[in-house]
């Protein structure tokens, strides 16, 4: 049986990862869209709610709270429950389906998106103020930003998900600029790629002590595993969904967001066979544990590689 000193250095740094979420806003329903976008949609969809209250309770986060996530993104249309007797079972609704899959183009991407030099203008119509606020939280969700009040544009490169729900009533034009230069300073007057650069810089300073340690974090506890992948992707989500990610034509590639994507790329890759295997002993829907990952969990990051040990992720 292992000693207290020979465990404590595998789950230090979990245990601060933990400390740190506490440390700052807590919420718990973006915790729970980041559990079900990287661990339940591509086993399956649904899961129990004591599965979600295993990982999220290694996290340090109450049952009260999570069960008050819970009724939240279900009263808002993210999640969808069904109860079997005494258990409840969730998926994500279409909502929060779409928007899931929006981000998923992003967090798990392997290499700069491409383009064609096309982009999308939208001109704001008249709408109350409420209206107008929420539409420019949603346009900005789906990667555009304005250099005049009323003009909203972005880049339609391969990664940009539909707009069409963003822009519906906006009068809307598909346009291609003429000078390079031009169009380079204009990306840099509409996005703040210092904010963004700093926000990278932070993940780094966070991530990379783990990924560089000693300690094999490929041989943590399964939930353990489970935990510090969910804090990863929670994490690198709340960054690369602030992050345009412009083509190259327009702005030079980030040394500190290249960084992060293949920190994010390694440590992901420590943690997936671990993280899986406590996957594999959990309740999905009301037939049974949750069914291997699918066909698209594989390419993630351009391709997850083979853990030979593990015939469910071959």
């Amino acid at each position: 049986m292992a000693t207290q000193n020979e465990i404590a250095p595998t789950i230090e740094p979990l245990e601060q990862l933990i400390e740190r979420l506490h440390r700052e806003p807590l919420r718990v329903w973006s915790i729970v869209i980041t559990i079900f976008g990287d661990a339940v949609v591509p086993r399956g969809g649904v899961v129990w709610l004591g599965t979600l209250q295993a990982i999220t309770q290694r996290l340090g986060i109450e049952a009260g709270a999570l069960r008050a996530a819970m009724s939240r993104l279900t009263r808002d249309g993210w999640l969808e429950r069904e109860r079997r007797g005494r258990k409840s079972y969730y998926a994500l609704a279409p909502d929060g389906r779409h928007a899931f899959d929006m981000a998923t183009r992003r967090i798990y991407a392997a290499d700069d998106p491409n383009w064609s030099g096309d982009w999308t203008l939208a001109l704001l119509t008249d709408e109350t103020a409420r209206a107008r606020d929420a539409r420019l939280r949603k346009l900005a969700r789906f990667g555009f930003a304005s250099p005049v009040n009323g003009v909203y544009l972005r880049p339609e490169t391969t990664e940009a998900p539909s707009a069409a729900e963003a822009l519906s009533g906006m009068v809307v034009f598909r346009a291609r600029g003429q000078e390079t230069e031009d169009l380079c300073a204009l990306a840099a007057s509409v996005w703040d790629f210092a904010l963004i650069e700093q926000a990278y810089g932070h993940f780094c300073a966070i991530y990379g002590p783990i990924e560089s340690s000693p300690i094999e974090v490929s041989k943590l506890a399964p939930i353990d595993a489970m935990a510090l992948r969910t804090l990863l992707i929670h994490d690198f989500r709340r960054v690369v969904l602030k992050d345009p990610r412009l083509p190259e034509d327009l702005v030079a590639p980030s040394a500190t967001a290249i960084e992060a994507r293949a920190l994010v790329q390694s440590l992901y890759r420590q943690v997936l066979l671990q993280s899986e295997v406590w996957l594999d002993q959990c309740v999905g829907a009301p037939t049974g544990p949750l069914p291997p990952p699918s066909r698209e969990f594989h390419e993630r990051f351009g391709g997850l590689e083979k853990q030979k040990c593990y015939q469910n992720i071959c």
